[in-house]
């Protein structure tokens, strides 16, 4: 089967307030894919609800192979040892200690410290190194970055590439719209417990509409003019400086970000 995780019809409430109202959602193997939504549109209650942390109402989920969790928030005891955590896990699972993942995720570099003395980073490396204790198929990243330096960032999205690139499946969760579009293959935008976009970023793109944002220098100032058409925006708004007498210092040309989309679609929506 080609199916990671398949969702049909899942429905979930807390009381009389419905969370998630029917959602219908596939996930391939072997790609990264990224739930999206504002506070409180039901992305971690999905989460749960697949990893199986949490019931659901009614609907289907069928998820093909072993899942691994690294959750957004989670704790070890203050004084365990990195290694301890890992031994402690591999016998839970009855699991050997996999010394490549290991080192991959620098884990010896910190061995002798006690948890409450790692830094955000070694917390969410060792976290990282815990889901992957059983050598899961499908892995499950909560905001896998938050709080992280940017070289902390950028080691981390090294592992979650390479974990790619051995067939894993990654489900990751953030807010980061550029982490998601420089890891993630598709993504899903949920609104009010409804999934109003599941594709690529390119095909987001295509839906919201091009937007180019042209930033131009002049003797007098910056300005940033926001524009469907580049080509003749360019040529008009180039001759009405002319016009005006303003000396041209610098020109930019920037696509709209996939934040911006995200942001418009749940505006329009």
């Amino acid at each position: 089967m080609n199916t990671a995780i398949q969702v049909r019809a899942l429905k979930k409430s807390y009381g009389a307030a419905c969370i998630l109202k029917g959602l219908n959602f596939e996930i391939a193997k072997g790609e990264i894919f990224a739930l999206l939504g504002v506070n409180g549109a039901g992305k971690t209650t999905t989460l749960e609800c697949i990893e199986g942390l949490k019931k659901y109402d009614s609907g289907t989920i069928t998820v093909n192979g072993k899942m691994g969790i690294q959750l957004q928030s989670s704790s070890l005891p203050a004084h365990i040892k990195p290694m301890e955590a890992v031994r402690l896990f591999a016998k839970w699972n009855n699991e050997k200690v996999n010394e490549d993942v290991l080192t991959a995720l620098e884990i010896p570099a910190f061995a002798k410290k006690q948890y409450l003395q790692l830094s955000t980073g070694q917390k969410r490396r060792l976290h990282l190194a815990l889901a992957l204790i059983r050598n899961p198929d499908i892995l499950f990243l909560d905001e896998p970055t938050a709080g992280l330096d940017v070289e902390g960032r950028l080691s981390l999205h090294g592992q979650i590439r390479r974990l790619k690139a051995a067939g894993k499946t990654i489900v990751l969760a953030s807010h980061d719209m550029a982490e998601v579009e420089t890891l993630c293959d598709r993504i899903a935008v949920l609104k009010e417990g409804n999934i109003v976009f599941c594709g690529t970023a390119s095909e987001l793109t295509e839906k919201m509409g091009q937007k180019y944002l042209i930033h131009v220098k002049t003797n007098q100032g910056t300005c940033t003019y926001k524009t469907d058409n580049i080509e003749d925006t360019l040529l008009s708004l180039l001759d009405s400086l002319k016009q005006k007498g303003l000396r041209i210092l610098d020109i930019k040309v920037d696509r709209g970000s996939l934040e911006e989309h995200f942001m418009e679609m749940v505006r329009r929506n």
